[in-house]
């Protein structure tokens, strides 16, 4: 997995923030979401605010996280037609319409789904995002394509210039 430089300061955020890394780590680009966290760890450590989890395939569970976090940023391979490795930011309505569009899945439960459960208990995050990534190859692997693998700096800079842009508008 990519290492990120610690040339910045660490992360900061204003609010309980979950950042949730989405995939599966057996399928190639699929487990980009994980390589994401896995990069972020370092930068992130020691902010009381800020939350890492690994939400793996999906599942009910994550309703409870998704209801405690003020703001969430999501981040999985996304198939949204652009080039292996393009990072797409979407945000509060942009990233629930990028989710309805594309809520059929083989998991227990859609991200969607969960969205709709925050929203039947008025929980869901005031700020949310979606840090998309689009794959290259999802087969059988333990590694990400070079293009993929690529875009995870880029990712984690969309993300430190997000949660700055969120704390900047309070």
């Amino acid at each position: 997995m990519p290492v990120i430089e610690q040339t910045h300061k660490p992360f900061e955020a204003a609010a309980p923030t979950l950042i949730l890394g989405l995939g599966n780590i057996l399928l190639t680009d699929e487990a980009v979401g994980v390589a994401v966290l896995q990069a972020l760890e370092a930068a992130t450590e020691g902010n009381p605010n800020l939350t890492l989890m690994d939400g793996g395939t999906l599942s009910f569970t994550l309703a409870g996280p998704i209801a405690e976090a003020a703001w969430l940023i999501v981040v999985d391979a996304a198939r949204m037609g652009q080039a292996p490795g393009t990072v797409r930011l979407l945000e509060g309505d942009a990233m629930d319409a990028q989710l309805a569009k594309h809520a059929n899945n083989v998991h227990e439960v859609s991200l969607s789904d969960l969205f709709d459960i925050a929203r039947l208990t008025d929980s869901l995050p005031a700020r949310r995002a979606l840090v998309g990534i689009e794959p290259d190859t999802v087969d059988w692997g333990s590694t990400l394509t070079p293009a993929v693998a690529a875009a995870v700096p880029q990712a984690v800079t969309q993300i430190r210039a997000l949660l700055a842009r969120w704390g900047a508008e309070g």
